[in-house]
């Protein structure tokens, strides 16, 4: 169900929980900023998303209330997870959902990183 963007932030979030070790993930990358693990339901043959540790409803909320440094290191380890992952070449999608017309379904920033083969127009015709 999708999401209001400008709702506050909720601490029983699904990514919330996996930020706290409460739910298990296949995780890929971590710093002080940011985390990168495996989506459960994967829409590529790479599917990876990255959230930033801190409480942030969406971009909107993050582009507003992150310090330089946040907003730094959490784009800073999109691209690190995308080369680490080799995803440079031949390339790969970002997302990023926010609100109810967005699509965004959990209520805590994350960017999806898709690769793995063409994937088409970037939004339905």
């Amino acid at each position: 169900m999708p999401i209001d963007a400008t709702q506050p932030y909720d601490d029983d979030n699904l990514f919330a929980k996996i930020l706290r070790d409460e739910i298990p993930s296949k995780r890929v990358y971590e710093d002080d900023y940011a985390i990168a693990f495996h989506d459960i339901a994967p829409q590529a043959p790479t599917h990876l998303l990255v959230i930033p540790r801190g409480r942030y409803v969406s971009w909107d909320d993050f582009s507003t209330r992150a310090s330089e440094a946040e907003i730094a290191g959490f784009v800073r380890a999109v691209g690190t997870v995308a080369r680490a992952a080799g995803m440079v070449e031949p390339g790969y999608r970002l997302l990023a959902n926010t609100g109810g017309h967005g699509g965004q379904e959990v209520p805590h920033l994350h960017v999806h990183i898709f690769a793995g083969r063409p994937l088409g127009p970037m939004l339905a015709r």
